[in-house]
């Protein structure tokens, strides 16, 4: 069969194991960022008021936990005043009553800050479900309404990736990093407001070493995201790699390509390992370096401190709040730092999605002018062809290419009459297949028309024009589900009856008793456990079961034994009766009983007529017959 499928290339594989974290955590940059993350910021409007009450919940939990080293400063004054005075000679004591007062204050407000914690976690987490549902909903509901030019140039895994990797990366970063990003910044600046309210002076000092700490991130940020790049990339090609092995292993092994692909594997095996390991060393550099920082800036508080506190400026209790301050400072500076590189990843990830979404769909009416005009005009033809389609097909001055500077099909005219059996004949590429996918709409053509009953096909639905054509190919589009609701996937609103009556009319009955369960057999993910004839033969009870008004029928019995085909083809001349028929043949001896024959070569009819007609004309059609019973000595 030809122009079937114009990307030969396999679905990208799903990364696996410690992969898939991996690659979800990294990967390139926004192309877009500020236009992306508005995008994702007015996606997430939906759930602006629990997302406010998260917000609310970081800010309420942040404070309860800031308060704490203060308390635990003035602990420690309280007790350090206390053995002052004990050692100075004095009566008094450390106060135990003002010290358990305070410790039970902050066992209340940790266990605070742990209840408003875990809501907050608890409600992004909702939301970032929903938002993960919502976007995997809206892709499923957007693969079906792109056209099919668009797979044609676009790799399969491309789109898995989509709907997996990058809507997980969204997913993961709303319900942790986000949640981890209103925190970090609540905390530092809570924390900034108590250095502040301890000593202005100190709290300049702890400042001097952002600078620093921010250069040093920011370098090691520029020298790792080209590795993430580089690492997630081997990481795809890795992964397409062991698919494409796995599932074509009896090839490879037909061909003793084992080892070959070894080594390929091996190739791409250390460019992933180099990539990765270097990435990750980079990326490890950056919390031992935060913290040398950190370490730096704590002596020179602890130095500046103890200055102060020898000539009465601070107490000993706020020396050891303000140095607990300044390490949560630098923690979660650290941490926001680190979940930049996050917020980089979800903004690409949430681009790649917002690219699908916003790819241009197909559309249901094009032959018309203004959008009322086309519904009205398509509400009249929907009912008419409903009521009276009796299957007559025209095409007119027909021009097609899948791309506009490669023109397949040069104006290609035909008037079918209803009940007629058309047979298209030609060799490959000569575009049979195409005029087919064109009557089915999968593709509008570039000039011309294609009329049915009267009616051009873009004037309708194309879920109205396909309810009247029924298709049978060579591929067997078979599901992970029961031959019983395989064939009922021609008429879902069949009842089983009308299921078995179509499968004794294709021979499927005379197969599926012998299986085990019958027709609730579930047929296996690749839909091996039956043979190919048999697949074939129950593709076939499908379109029997829908009975449409037009059928086409490519090579539908090309994979069934010769007695077989005869018994299909007996039931398929009953099913044909009366109705519009369209056969690809490749068997030119299948169709000697076509009313017409259109013989196609480039894209061109350049002979049509019956058989016999043909023949006594001793032109391309007679070659490509009598092609087909020559002897090669």
């Amino acid at each position: 069969m030809e122009n079937r499928n114009k990307n030969n290339s396999r679905p990208q594989a799903r990364p696996m194991g410690r992969g898939h974290s991996m690659m979800r955590a990294t990967g390139p940059k926004a192309k877009n960022f500020k236009g992306t993350l508005k995008k994702l910021i007015k996606y997430l409007s939906v759930y602006k008021y629990s997302i406010f009450v998260v917000v609310i919940f970081a800010i309420i939990s942040s404070a309860f936990s800031i308060i704490g080293p203060k308390l635990l400063g003035n602990i420690t004054t309280k007790i350090f005043s206390g053995v002052m005075k004990m050692i100075s000679g004095s009566k008094d004591t450390i106060d135990f009553v003002y010290i358990k007062k305070i410790t039970l204050i902050l066992v209340g407000l940790y266990g605070l800050s742990t209840i408003f914690s875990y809501f907050q976690r608890y409600i992004m987490a909702g939301v970032s479900m929903k938002v993960s549902y919502n976007m995997r909903q809206n892709i499923s509901k957007k693969i079906n309404r792109i056209p099919l030019k668009y797979f044609d140039g676009t790799n399969h895994g491309e789109v898995l990736s989509r709907i997996t990797n990058d809507v997980d990366t969204v997913s993961r970063t709303l319900s942790q990093s986000l949640s981890q990003i209103i925190t970090s910044v609540a905390t530092v600046i809570g924390v900034l407001i108590m250095m502040f309210s301890i000593s202005p002076l100190m709290t300049l000092v702890a400042l001097l070493i952002l600078p620093l700490s921010m250069v040093l991130v920011m370098q090691v940020v520029k020298r790792s995201q080209k590795l993430f790049k580089k690492q997630q990339d081997y990481l795809g090609h890795i992964n397409g790699h062991i698919e494409e092995i796995y599932s074509s292993h009896l090839i490879v092994k037909a061909y003793n390509g084992e080892e070959k692909s070894l080594v390929k594997f091996d190739t791409m095996n250390e460019e992933l390992y180099d990539s990765a390991w270097k990435s990750q060393f980079l990326s490890s550099l950056m919390m031992p370096m935060m913290n040398i920082i950190g370490n730096i800036g704590y002596v020179a508080v602890a130095v500046l401190g103890g200055f102060l506190a020898a000539i009465g400026r601070i107490s000993v209790g706020d020396i050891q709040a303000f140095i607990q301050y300044v390490r949560n400072f630098t923690q979660p500076m650290a941490q926001i730092a680190n979940i930049s590189n996050v917020l980089q990843q979800t903004v690409a990830a949430s681009e790649r999605v917002f690219e699908f979404l916003e790819e241009k769909e197909k559309v249901e009416f094009v032959s018309g002018n203004a959008q009322s005009t086309l519904k009205e005009k398509y509400d009249k033809n929907a009912s008419s062809i409903s009521k009276t389609s009796k299957g007559r097909v025209s095409f007119k001055n027909v021009h097609f290419g899948y791309s506009e500077d490669k023109i397949i099909i040069n104006d290609f005219s035909a008037d079918i009459k209803e009940g007629e059996k058309i047979a298209i004949v030609g060799p490959t590429g000569a575009g049979k297949t195409t005029m087919v996918k064109l009557l089915m709409r999968y593709y509008d053509v570039n000039s011309g028309s294609i009329l049915i009953d009267g009616v051009n096909v873009k004037d309708m639905s194309r879920k109205e024009l396909r309810t009247k054509l029924g298709m049978v190919l060579q591929d067997t589009w078979l599901y992970n589900t029961s031959i019983m609701e395989n064939i009922r996937y021609g008429r879902l609103d069949a009842s089983d009856e009308e299921v078995i009556e179509a499968a004794k009319k294709s021979h499927v009955d005379t197969f599926v008793n012998m299986l085990p369960d019958g027709y609730n057999m579930i047929l296996n993910e690749d839909t091996n456990n039956i043979s190919q004839g048999q697949k074939q033969l129950i593709t076939i009870a499908r379109v029997m079961l829908n009975n449409p008004n037009i059928l086409i029928l490519d090579e539908a019995t090309s994979s069934v034994d010769t007695r077989t085909e005869v018994q299909i083809q007996a039931s398929m001349d009953r099913l044909m009766h009366g109705k519009t028929s369209f056969i690809i043949a490749h068997r030119l001896s299948t169709i000697r009983d076509a009313d017409l024959i259109l013989v196609m070569n480039n894209g061109d009819i350049v002979e049509q007529g019956n058989h016999s007609e043909l023949l006594s004309r001793n032109g391309f059609y007679a070659t490509l017959y009598n092609s087909q019973f020559e002897h090669v000595s």
